[in-house]
């Protein structure tokens, strides 16, 4: 049993690292844009926010994120979580911390979003990567703000295998009839060879696999400047809230 229900006046940060696998950048870079008030935790993007990995990642991409473990090898290994590029190598050593790790379970969050055509919300977990092939990801939603229309949105979720030999890739993004910017609850199921999918106690999806090692949970908002040329939306600041994370 785990919840957060971000309560306290300041983030626990004996369970969770207020930044972005910040590895393959920096702590100073990588730094979450945050608050915790009125029972809430609010992720954003003010404009002034610089690029995640700006010298290296493309496409170009801003992010607040928060993660519940962390580590690495030392300054110039591969050794870290979720590369999104072969060969690229640790700017920063990590110590490792693991401050949420579960194995299996219902895991929920209930969460609201504002996010502009250009922005990404996403709750994730990801192996450890203590061991390399441990690097499974179940998305428990990914949300981007272009494919929201009044009263529905595509709501991604599902299977990454990265580099897990033992999973394949299962991903979908049904359209659902929910609202975003309002609260919802969406959950994964996770157990033995199986993961079920719901939003607001219904279910919408499962697949039948699912990784066999503990995992961390990812918590983030993402902004892509390439996806608004014109610079429309380059004042809009994006906005993941989270009311409460919760194992059972």
């Amino acid at each position: 049993m785990f919840i957060d229900d971000f309560d306290a006046p300041a983030l626990n940060t004996e369970v969770w690292v207020p930044h972005y696998l910040p590895m393959w950048s920096s702590r100073a870079e990588s730094a979450a844009s945050y608050e915790v008030a009125d029972s809430e935790l609010r992720l954003t993007i003010p404009p002034g926010l610089g690029l995640w990995c700006g010298q290296d990642h493309q496409p170009p991409l801003r992010v607040s994120g928060i993660q519940s473990g962390v580590f690495s090898g030392d300054v110039g290994s591969t050794i870290g979580q979720q590369p999104f590029r072969d060969g690229l190598v640790v700017r920063e050593l990590q110590p490792t911390h693991w401050g949420w790790t579960p194995h299996y379970g219902v895991l929920e969050v209930r969460a609201r979003m504002n996010l502009s055509p250009r922005a990404m919300a996403s709750f994730w977990m990801v192996g450890l990567e203590d061991e390399p092939e441990r690097c499974g990801e179940i998305c428990v939603f990914e949300v981007f703000g272009e494919t929201i229309d009044s009263g529905d949105a595509a709501v991604g979720m599902g299977i990454h295998p990265f580099r897990d030999p033992a999973l394949v890739d299962d991903f979908a993004t049904p359209r659902l009839a929910i609202d975003v910017s309002e609260f919802h609850v969406y959950a994964a199921s996770w157990s033995p060879g199986r993961v079920e999918f719901s939003v607001d106690g219904e279910d919408v999806r499962s697949v039948e696999q699912a990784p066999a090692y503990p995992m961390q949970m990812m918590v983030a908002v993402f902004d892509f400047p390439e996806k608004d040329p014109s610079g429309r939306y380059q004042q809009h600041v994006p906005e993941l809230a989270v009311d409460y994370v919760r194992q059972r």
